[in-house]
């Protein structure tokens, strides 16, 4: 059983009674002060009176959607003014465009998508960078130089999360090293192919 003197947050029933509106005006100086909205200090700010104010504001005029624009399924249209930046593309956009027509916000699906299609995007663009002159440098780039140049070891010590250090190489390079596996069998295929 538990003291009723020591304080919970979370019990199924309530020990002491709530006070009364009297009860924590007495306690608690300024209690209540917005009850009553002609006490409120925002009150004549609550009203709607555009005469006094001065303000205006109409629905600004819309955006022509030259394509069609990612939204959430909770909106019935988007917002009169939006990016077009970086339209959707590729298979990193269809994940996303996926994401926007499916699941709401609320849902993890919605958010775990959005990871999906930025991975995908970033896979994509290591890809695109071999075709270049400046392919992506997965040493340099990833930092796995610094671990080496820059006490990487020795500032990791009394770190809480040290058991993820052996970990971290494999995460960092696994993939770099699978994808160069992949290509060295690929290869290995073709030249079978031609060969044989």
């Amino acid at each position: 059983m538990t003291d009723p003197d020591i304080p919970s947050a979370y019990v199924r029933d309530k020990r002491t009674p709530t006070e009364t509106r009297e009860q924590l005006r007495a306690r608690i100086p300024g209690w209540g002060a917005d009850l009553d909205p002609a006490d409120r200090p925002s009150h004549p700010k609550l009203q709607y009176a555009p005469d006094s104010t001065g303000a205006h504001w109409d629905f600004p005029e819309r955006q022509p959607e030259r394509r069609p624009r990612e939204r959430s399924i909770e909106h019935a249209f988007v917002t009169p003014v939006f990016g077009t930046a970086q339209p959707l593309k590729g298979v990193s956009g269809a994940v996303r465009r996926l994401a926007y027509e499916r699941f709401s916000e609320g849902r993890l699906a919605h958010w775990l998508l959005l990871v999906v299609g930025d991975r995908i995007d970033a896979w994509g663009s290591h890809l695109r960078s071999f075709a270049t002159l400046h392919p992506d440098n997965p040493v340099t780039q990833t930092g796995v130089r610094g671990e080496l140049t820059h006490h990487g070891l020795r500032s990791r010590r009394g770190r809480s999360d040290a058991r993820h250090h052996l970990v971290d190489p494999l995460v960092v390079a696994g993939p770099w090293v699978a994808g160069a596996g992949g290509v060295v069998l690929g290869v290995r295929k073709v030249l079978r192919a031609v060969r044989g």
